[in-house]
């Protein structure tokens, strides 16, 4: 059978639990869907309240707290929550990739110190950071050993040495500034293999973002094709091929299920940097082709968005005790309905912890956004 191009959005959907709210323990929610993008310390909340069934904020901050849910970086050199013991198969799996967007950089290079002088640091580092310790106590350790370059030597390993960010309070958790601590790896723990995490890392993607092709993980992770190529080869009949719209050979879990073409999808109102936004090549599964430029700003930025039967059709943001939501196109009065439900609870949500979320990122708004319907719901 050849999956539409529906179905492998609603795939996406079902296995990123926004087709349906899932009464799941955070941590669970955050393990069946991979990784949760944490750059902003708001997103994994409002990650998890679009997915898990009577979601309560201050079940992720216990989780937090208790070291269940790690938050680090990882995939793409970006700052993701996961599952603590995802973190150090993960980690194992995106460690070359990660200490060469950094030793490689020329903000490391220009100081002629080599990798080995870097990698040197780690076990003092792991030491040092055998209790949380803030970005500037660090810079001033490592002072002692590099001085002048100490800040670059700090930049490289706070990517790619073992460790944790410190939850220090805040609405969200995580505030500035950023405190770190050594993962158990760090301190002792039996190393991960590098070939088991990729494998490890690929089949928690498919199974949170199947079906896909072996460019679309590439663009989840920026892991190398052959890196890739290897870990499927591996894999075996764990991973199987199917058919698609296009011409990439997609891949799936052998036992992995898609949902009716007809199946239908609610209305969401994902955080930025959602993960389903950034899991794929090109457009992505539900961001159609003509709005991704108005969702993915050219610095990186994505933006809060409005999901209509799986398919990105606006965005919204914090506005006069509210939500400000904006249509790229216009929306039915059952779509608006909908979207007014899920507003109105996701802003109660937010008068109790941070009403302005996101209020840094307004500058796009103040540019321009080509919305054809906007309304302002409250909670």
């Amino acid at each position: 059978m050849r999956l539409t191009a529906r179905q492998l959005a609603l795939a996406t959907l079902d296995r990123q639990l926004l087709l349906e709210r899932r009464r799941l323990d955070v941590a669970e929610a955050v393990r069946r869907v991979c990784a949760l993008q944490a750059q902003t310390p708001a997103s994994p909340y409002l990650a998890l309240w679009n997915r898990v069934q009577d979601f309560a904020p201050e079940d992720l901050d216990a989780a937090f707290a208790d070291r269940r849910i790690v938050k680090a970086t990882l995939m793409r050199i970006t700052l993701h929550a996961v599952h603590a013991e995802d973190y150090a198969p993960y980690h194992a799996a995106m460690l070359s990739s990660l200490r060469a967007a950094r030793l490689y950089d020329r903000r490391f290079t220009s100081t002629e110190l080599t990798h080995s002088d870097a990698d040197a640091l780690l076990p003092e580092l792991a030491g040092f950071l055998a209790r949380p310790r803030t970005g500037a106590e660090v810079k001033d350790e490592v002072m002692g050993r590099f001085g002048e370059h100490a800040h670059r030597v700090w930049w490289a390993l706070r990517t790619y040495a073992p460790m944790h960010h410190v939850p220090t309070g805040g609405p969200w958790s995580f505030t500035q500034p950023n405190t770190y601590l050594a993962s158990p790896a760090a301190l002792g723990a039996a190393p991960q293999e590098a070939g088991a995490g990729v494998r490890r890392l690929l089949l928690a993607y498919l199974r949170a973002f199947g079906p896909a092709s072996a460019q679309d993980f590439a663009r989840f992770t920026l892991l190398r094709s052959a890196v890739i190529a290897q870990a499927l080869h591996e894999l075996g009949d764990q991973v199987v091929r199917v058919a698609g719209p296009g011409r990439a050979a997609l891949f799936d879990l052998s036992d992995a299920t898609v949902p009716a073409e007809d199946t239908p999808a609610p209305p969401r109102l994902l955080p930025m940097w959602d993960s389903t936004l950034l899991a794929h090549t090109g457009p992505g599964r539900v961001v159609p082709k003509d709005y991704r430029p108005l969702v993915v700003r050219r610095n990186g930025d994505v933006l809060p968005c409005l999901l209509v039967d799986g398919q990105v059709a606006g965005v919204w943001r914090t506005a006069d005790g509210g939500l400000e939501l904006t249509a790229f196109r216009n929306l039915g009065k059952a779509a608006w309905h909908g979207l007014t439900e899920e507003a109105e609870k996701l802003s109660a949500l937010l008068a109790d912890r941070d009403p302005a979320v996101y209020r840094r990122y307004g500058h796009w708004w103040d540019k321009g956004l080509p919305g054809v319907e906007s309304t302002i719901v409250k909670g």
